[in-house]
């Protein structure tokens, strides 16, 4: 386990009977990138360039490596959650220290009052309300149970906000303590679906499918009797089971995720959100979104192209985050298809509206890359995307 991506891969490929030349032309991955990985000289790669190395090999990615550089994020972005970092894991206070201590129900409302903050990817204002926020529901907490679960509430929007923009240490500690203190089964599939999606994020592949499938089996409802509850939480960890087993190049298995997936969504029959609860919104539409996610994955735009044609165009809020990863997929198959222009427009799209989101997308970043990487001369929109998302041109 402790040998380098570039000796796992140099195995493989002289098992598989292949040059580096002639892997490099069935991957499409370049002959400098395989030959600088086998010799040392780069000992990592994007988690995207070793799935489809991995699959030219026919071989899960895990088996060529255990981590990827799937990085983190940005000492500006650290700096400017700082605060909410520090208030995560602060000691909670004693009320009789407190000038106007806080109440369960005023925290309880606070926090549902800043749920639309998180939804619409309002991050400037987040980081401004969210400390004094996590420090009220710490200390509310420890005087009553109805407090330690506003507090669980909470603690499951801030691992995914910290998910979202990649702090990916912070993010585990908030969902590490909102699992040990969620109510019921339900609840604890959520959170547990948000820290698949943490994994996956960190290119954590072979964990994200053991903690999705555990949970999945652990909440699996009997489905002529189901509440929508139930359906919406066993059908996400199925969508996470899917993304982690697509991306470890094991396509039965996640087709038979989605297929599940789906037959818990046909049976609720509609996008539905428990409690009106953004992160848990499941349903038929959210099922294709992912379907499309994995013919990307698997290199297949023309198939992305033609379903996000049936896709309804009002189905989901413009912030909505399953929305905009869908349209990063289109861009992308743009791309594949040399429709540069059309790939622009869509990312243009997205910008509009989700500013504050689009600039945590490496994806994002890496598809501008690769139009501005074919085109002798750069647009002003081009540039200016270029610029939202910190990419040098």
């Amino acid at each position: 386990m402790s040998a380098t991506l570039g000796e796992r891969l140099r195995e493989v490929r002289k098992r598989r009977g292949l040059t580096q030349r002639e892997l490099a032309r069935e991957s499409g991955i370049s002959l400098s990138l395989i030959r600088k990985l086998e010799q040392g000289e780069r000992r990592d790669a994007r988690l995207e360039t070793v799935r489809r190395l991995a699959a030219t090999l026919r071989v899960p990615t895990m088996r060529l490596v255990t981590s990827t550089s799937e990085d983190g994020a940005s000492a500006s972005t650290l700096d400017r959650w700082a605060g909410v970092r520090e208030a995560l894991t602060a000691p909670a206070r004693e009320i009789d220290e407190l000038p106007e201590p806080p109440t369960v129900a005023g925290v309880a409302a606070a926090t549902e009052a800043a749920v639309p903050l998180f939804s619409s990817d309002r991050f400037a204002e987040l980081q401004a309300v969210l400390p004094t926020l996590l420090r009220d529901a710490g200390t509310v907490a420890r005087i009553d149970p109805a407090g330690r679960q506003v507090r669980v509430r909470l603690l499951q929007l801030t691992g995914w906000l910290l998910t979202q923009t990649r702090q990916f240490e912070a993010a585990q500690w908030s969902l590490d303590a909102a699992l040990e203190g969620a109510a019921d089964r339900v609840q604890g599939a959520a959170t547990a679906s948000t820290m698949c999606w943490l994994l996956l994020r960190q290119g954590r592949l072979g964990q994200a499918r053991e903690l999705a499938t555990r949970w999945a089996d652990d909440v699996e409802p009997r489905m002529s009797r189901a509440t929508p509850d139930e359906l919406a939480a066993w059908g996400w960890l199925l969508l996470r089971l899917s993304a982690a087993a697509i991306r470890d190049n094991r396509e039965d298995e996640a087709e038979d995720s989605l297929r599940l997936a789906h037959a818990a969504a046909v049976s609720i029959g509609r996008e539905f959100a428990p409690e009106g609860d953004f992160l848990r919104a499941f349903g038929p539409v959210t099922v294709t979104l992912k379907r499309t996610e994995n013919a990307m994955i698997l290199d297949r735009p023309d198939v992305v192209l033609h379903i996000a044609e049936k896709i309804p165009a009002g189905g989901f809020r413009p912030t909505s985050n399953n929305r905009n990863r869908h349209l990063l997929d289109v861009a992308e198959a743009y791309t594949r298809t040399r429709q540069y222009g059309n790939a622009v427009d869509t990312l243009t799209g997205i910008r509009a509206a989700a500013p504050e989101w689009l600039p945590h997308q490496r994806y994002a970043r890496d598809i501008l890359g690769r139009v501005v990487a074919r085109r002798r001369t750069l647009t002003p929109e081009m540039r200016s995307l270029a610029d939202t998302m910190g990419l040098p041109v």
